[in-house]
């Protein structure tokens, strides 16, 4: 079967010409075929038509095969070009083939025209393939270039010879961007890199892959670089090894994983702080139990001690006051624990500011200097008012130990918005507005060791005596219960600065106004209470309490017997006094769901040493006028009874 071919002939006798085309076929081609015999003409066939090969007569009266070829050329294609004379001398011949023809036969041994075409068309597309491969290898050389200069990793490719010297073949320009050290360095003196470049703390660690590498197994490991600016980062070196006949080659690539590293350890010191405060959680929730059965009897006790004279009322206060301090250690426990009962408010922290400015001057003293720089378009928060107050507080004493020569106290806010990548840096953290507190000082600091201790409870630096380590405990648990983040800055002899964020609020500001206390009812109670408690004691205690006022007491350690109990007492319920957390598969929320099914006029009041979210009963806006928190007096508990029960139904 002939193969097409399509040929462009720069020749003036037809009779040629048909000569040329007999011979082709002859040699196993169909060709199809145009005739130039100018300049003009060739040019527009070429622009006009793709050729398969150029046959042209040496010599024409208006052109020639040299001007031919030199006008193929021009063009830029790579098509065979063969001369065809009957007048070529070899001397021509040979200019004509420098001049870059391909071929050049003579009309009178044309029976050679079919296999010399079919060889260059052979050879042009081989010349073709390997244009396009170099093309290919080119392109993947550029996007190997383009994708080595976008990554931030450094890659390096080592050798190690048959005499187990390592030599750098290769190492990718991030080198000095990692490093800070010029690329020449690494690449004339293997040993710059583990002697110079990597930690000394690490070097053992290094070493150990680097014999790993030099025997051939692959490995991966972690280790610290120091820049030539004298910082420390990060880094994992990954490497594997592949053996050749009388080498081995390591190809590895080194990340800097700095940032990685820091949220590792924020990340491992958050579940710390939040195993100490589930532990600090639970043992001020018992420690609460135990404070209410005490603060109740002690107060019981008092009530039947009036005179002034009394020797052992002065005991019994002494008692209480001791009380009321171990009260006030689970409330910081609490507090840090982030299960401290609060009633946030839409609040200015600069108006928090302003009011405690004389108190501080006077806690500080006159040895320190207090200065305030308070945005005055600062947004609104949302936090319990008392509690951003015990946060100033404890920071400003913490500030002032910190400076016993004296120094400078700096409390300042701002309005700030934090992008993603801003709040990466803090675990918990979110994007969007917030208002920050910033409070530093000029003392002596803290080195990194205390500054990963400082927020854990019972933790301080202070001489036995003078501190209980809940002061940065207790403000590390407001600030997360509060649902912002604290940052903290601080080096040894370069004072500390604590950055509190809150998430802003878009609501105007709201006065905080004084709870006004109710006094303890006179006239004895006639309802129906039904008390249930899981700790016998605290259940005694409040029974003992309600009856001395004149209520009836239904009780129940726990919901399933508090069902019961209801079932065997027909008469009408008025209250439901419950702790919230309780044993078995039943809580007080719980209970307050079932109860109220059948008894939809029942008063609930809920109490606990502590809780995330507070019940809110059917028709309230506020749960704290439902709820008692332990430890409470007797006379809390009466006045908290009757309030309720005497609010109007819902």
């Amino acid at each position: 079967m002939s193969r097409p071919l399509r040929v462009l002939f720069v020749e003036d006798s037809d009779d040629d010409m048909l000569l040329l085309v007999r011979n082709l076929r002859q040699g196993g081609f169909d060709p199809t075929y145009k005739v130039v015999q100018n300049a003009a003409s060739m040019q527009a066939a070429l622009d006009q038509h793709p050729w398969d090969v150029v046959i042209s007569d040496y010599a024409l009266p208006q052109f020639n095969g040299l001007a031919a070829l030199d006008l193929l050329k021009q063009t830029g294609l790579d098509i065979p070009f063969i001369i065809v004379s009957g007048t070529i001398g070899e001397e021509t011949a040979v200019a004509v083939m420098k001049a870059g023809a391909h071929d050049y036969l003579m009309k009178n041994n044309l029976t050679r025209l079919g296999p010399v075409v079919a060889r260059e068309l052979q050879e042009a597309e081989g010349r073709r393939n390997r244009k396009r491969a170099e093309a290919a290898l080119s392109e993947s050389e550029e996007r190997f270039r383009q994708v080595i200069s976008s990554i931030s990793d450094w890659i390096y490719v080592t050798q190690v010879t048959e005499q187990g010297q390592l030599v750098n073949l290769y190492f990718s320009p991030q080198v000095e961007t990692l490093t800070g050290y010029p690329y020449e360095k690494f690449m004339t003196d293997w040993s710059f890199w583990p002697s110079v470049v990597i930690h000394p703390d690490d070097r053992t660690a290094a070493a150990r892959q680097a014999a790993l590498l030099a025997a051939g197994q692959s490995s991966e490991t972690e280790y610290r670089l120091v820049r030539a600016d004298g910082q420390i980062i990060w880094v994992r070196d990954s490497a594997r090894v592949e053996n050749t006949s009388a080498t081995k080659i390591i190809y590895g690539l080194v990340s800097d994983i700095t940032a990685r590293k820091q949220l590792e350890e924020q990340f491992l010191q958050s579940q710390k702080m939040e195993a100490i405060g589930r532990l600090a959680g639970g043992v001020a929730h018992d420690f609460n139990n135990i404070l209410t059965v005490m603060t109740g009897y002690t107060d019981l006790i008092l009530s039947r001690h009036q005179q002034p004279d009394d020797s052992e009322r002065e005991e019994l206060e002494q008692i209480k006051k001791a009380i009321k301090q171990a009260t006030l250690l689970t409330r910081q426990l609490l507090t840090f624990s982030r299960k401290q009962v609060v009633q946030p408010q839409v609040i200015n922290l600069n108006t928090i500011v302003a009011d405690l400015e004389t108190m501080l001057r006077r806690l500080i003293g006159e040895h320190i200097e207090l200065v305030t720089s308070l945005e005055p378009q600062l947004g609104q928060v949302k936090a319990d008012p008392g509690q951003m107050e015990q946060v100033v507080m404890n920071l400003a004493v913490n500030a002032r130990d910190a400076m016993p020569h004296g120094g400078t106290l700096t409390i300042a806010t701002s309005n700030v918005n934090l992008d993603e990548a801003e709040a990466r840096q803090h675990v918990g953290a979110n994007p969007g507005a917030y208002v920050r507190l910033t409070i530093s000082d000029t003392g002596h600091g803290m080195d990194a060791e205390t500054r990963r201790r400082i927020f854990e409870p019972f933790f301080t630096t202070k001489e036995p005596g003078h501190g209980t380590g809940l002061g940065l405990a207790t403000v590390h648990g407001i600030v997360n219960q509060s649902s912002g983040h604290i940052v903290v800055h601080s080096e040894a002899g370069e004072g500390a600065t604590f950055d509190i964020f809150l998430p802003q609020e878009g609501l105007p500001s709201l006065a905080v106004s004084p709870v006004k206390q109710l006094p303890i009812p006179t006239e004895p109670g006639s309802e129906t209470i039904l008390l249930v408690e899981d700790e016998e004691a605290v259940r005694q205690l409040a029974r003992r309490i309600l009856l001395r006022e004149g209520y009836t007491v239904l009780e129940a350690q726990n919901g399933e017997a508090a069902i019961q109990t209801l079932r065997e007492h027909p008469h009408p319920l008025h209250l439901l006094l419950t702790d919230i957390v309780m044993p078995g598969r039943m809580n007080g929320q719980e209970l307050s769901n079932l109860i109220t099914q059948t008894h939809p006029q029942v008063k609930v009041l809920y109490m606990s040493g502590y809780t995330d979210n507070i019940p809110v009963p059917e028709g309230e806006d506020d749960p704290m006028k439902a709820f008692l928190a332990k430890p409470f007096t007797p006379g809390g508990l009466v006045r908290k009874v009757r309030e309720l029960l005497d609010a109007p139904s819902i």
